[in-house]
């Protein structure tokens, strides 16, 4: 199973007890369709801070940071689209919509909030509700703050991989995380085609510099 798999499959196993069966549906309609682009760089953030560690170990962060930005992307797409002016039933698609975002997020949380992590969730969510706020001025730039949702998210998902395997993420690692964020498009490429080798080098890279074990060199003293 490659990581994209892997991702998508936590994922889905993690809501897969959601009730009614309908909602249910619509989740792992959601997924099946999504970019695991987050799911996945949590597994290779961790690979590079540790290339042996078991990815079984790193499934359940995977599911949290995906899940994360699933519910608060498709939150941004109903705050665009702004459903309710519309047919009855975009309005019954966008109260499901609601409903479906508010699960990603809470089990999101759930899965991260006793790992190292946690604070990062909470202020990447924190985050995106003060740049929609700002979106609704005149003259905010609305693709800019749309695009902080990928960039908090990317470093989300490097702090969730690196402090699994003990390693204290630098500011220069999370600032390279944020800037692997596509810079126009709403919709995230295929994991494959955003995080490149050469990404994955520079991952590699950082989290190993003078300021990436910190927690780890501390431990063994």
């Amino acid at each position: 199973m490659d990581t994209a798999a892997r991702a998508r499959a936590s994922a889905q196993e993690v809501v897969g007890d959601i009730e009614p069966k309908q909602l249910r549906e619509v989740l792992f309609d959601r997924l099946a369709e999504a970019s695991m682009a987050p799911g996945v760089l949590v597994f290779l953030s961790a690979q590079a801070g540790q290339p042996t560690v078991e990815l079984a170990a790193l499934d359940r962060r995977a599911a949290g940071v995906q899940l994360i930005y699933e519910g608060l992307r498709l939150t941004r797409r109903i705050a665009h689209d702004e459903p309710w002016a519309d047919t009855d039933a975009e309005v019954i698609d966008a109260d499901v919509d609601i409903l479906a975002a508010d699960v990603f997020v809470s089990r999101g949380f759930y899965l991260l909030a006793r790992t190292e992590a946690s604070t990062a969730a909470v202020e990447t969510v924190q985050s995106f509700g003060r740049d929609q706020t700002l979106g609704r001025r005149a003259d905010a730039d609305t693709a800019a703050l749309d695009r902080n949702l990928e960039a908090d998210i990317f470093a989300l998902a490097v702090q969730a991989g690196v402090s699994a395997v003990d390693v204290v993420p630098s500011p220069e690692l999370l600032s390279f995380a944020a800037d692997l964020a596509p810079n126009e498009q709403r919709e995230l490429p295929a994991a494959d085609n955003m995080l490149s080798k050469s990404a994955v080098r520079r991952l590699t890279e950082l989290s190993n510099g003078i300021d990436g074990r910190v927690r780890s060199s501390a431990s063994e003293r």
